[in-house]
């Protein structure tokens, strides 16, 4: 089992920066992929970014490149998502997930089997 646990989220104007961090305890040395997703209300949920945990390759969604880096501190067992040049379109809950095998779709939410509880972003223009 992994436990997940965000931090970060707020509310910042436009253009502005957050960082988010996802802490991961239990056996995370199962996982080989962390990411991360967004859900606003009535949308459904989107991949945004993710890490392999061996290797730190990145991959992220078309939507946000350049603009957030997804990180990864092995020796605390915390992903970050560093959030730039933020939009109002980028108002959603942001949630830490994890996979314990290898992804074809990094960024799709249906293989991610252990989740955090979520963290509030909200964009105001």
């Amino acid at each position: 089992q992994v436990q997940l646990v965000e931090s970060g989220g707020g509310s910042v104007q436009a253009g502005g920066s957050l960082r988010l961090s996802c802490a991961a305890s239990g056996t995370t040395s199962s996982t080989h992929f962390m990411g991360w997703f967004r859900q606003a209300p009535g949308k459904e949920r989107e991949g945004v970014a993710a890490i392999t945990t061996r290797g730190s390759s990145t991959y992220y969604a078309d939507s946000v490149k350049g603009r957030f880096t997804i990180s990864q501190d092995n020796t605390k067992n915390i992903v970050y998502l560093q959030m730039n040049s933020l939009k109002p379109e980028d108002t959603a809950m942001y949630y830490c997930a994890a996979a314990g095998w290898w992804l074809v779709h990094k960024l799709g939410p249906w293989d991610y089997n252990y989740w955090g509880q979520g963290t509030q972003v909200t964009v105001s223009s």
